[in-house]
């Protein structure tokens, strides 16, 4: 489908459900357990990630690579590491906590049933994709996502997302994020392969383990070790990486944020 025809197709979506008004959510609540049968994929494996907190040092380099590898517009993410200020309970001294984020790739993703062309689809290992060439970017799987892991991209004008990066475990590579995190802090893996370093992490940290938002049913596949409690709800944080343009806004490079 041609770039004019998916924004114009967008907009006739947009208009048809209106998609500023709250029953948009209503209607990806509804749809949360009326999943389509999965297809494409391998129906052997079940992919998930674990990020261990305890390895990560906030440096950024899988936001980086993720951005370089998956061509994303400039100021749009597919993950990113929001970093915070906390404070310890008994000491009331303060740290700093790094939380990386990006698709869930859930068992039961609310993003899928809302795609009204099924654009958006789990393949039978587990990992949430999107067919950008049906997709028209109507993006009420932006709004259905619990995550915010989702959002159109500029140059498509298609729902843009975390794809695990299929196409490099396709070709026997790890994920771009996983390659260049300098402290080892992601592991994706075979669940259904007990000899996976993912299945025998989760074996041996079960009790410890957490999810983000374990109350909205969605059954995340990024599980989280060494995860601060405070922060297992919805964390509102922004990416801490900043496009810099000229002064005639033409685009120049990245900058980290101090926050």
């Amino acid at each position: 489908m041609d770039l004019a025809r998916r924004m114009f197709m967008g907009q006739l979506a947009r208009l048809a459900a209106g998609a500023s008004l709250v029953p948009l959510a209503t209607v990806a609540e509804a749809a949360i357990n009326d999943q389509p049968p999965r297809r494409g994929g391998d129906p052997t494996k079940r992919y998930a990630m674990l990020i261990d907190l305890r390895r990560c040092i906030g440096c950024q380099a899988c936001t980086v690579s993720c951005h370089l590898e998956n061509d994303a517009p400039l100021g749009k993410f597919r993950t990113i590491v929001s970093q915070y200020e906390v404070d310890d309970p008994e000491t009331s001294d303060m740290s700093t906590f790094f939380l990386p984020r990006l698709c869930n790739h859930c068992d039961n993703p609310p993003c899928v049933p809302v795609c009204p062309v099924q654009a958006t689809y789990q393949q039978e290992d587990g990992i949430v994709v999107v067919d950008a060439e049906r997709c028209v970017g109507c993006a009420y799987c932006v709004q259905a996502c619990p995550y915010d892991a989702r959002f159109i991209n500029d140059k498509t004008q298609t729902a843009d997302k975390c794809t695990f990066c299929t196409h490099r475990l396709e070709a026997g590579l790890l994920p771009a994020c996983v390659e260049s995190c300098v402290g080892g802090a992601r592991i994706i893996g075979d669940l259904n392969d007990p000899e996976s370093t993912i299945a025998r992490m989760i074996a041996e940290h079960r009790d410890e383990l957490q999810v983000l938002q374990p109350e909205k049913g969605t059954l995340p596949h990024v599980f989280y070790l060494g995860m601060d409690e405070r922060f297992v709800d919805r964390p509102e944080a922004f990416a801490s990486i900043w496009e810099i343009r000229g002064t005639d806004n033409e685009e120049l490079h990245y900058e980290f944020s101090g926050h």
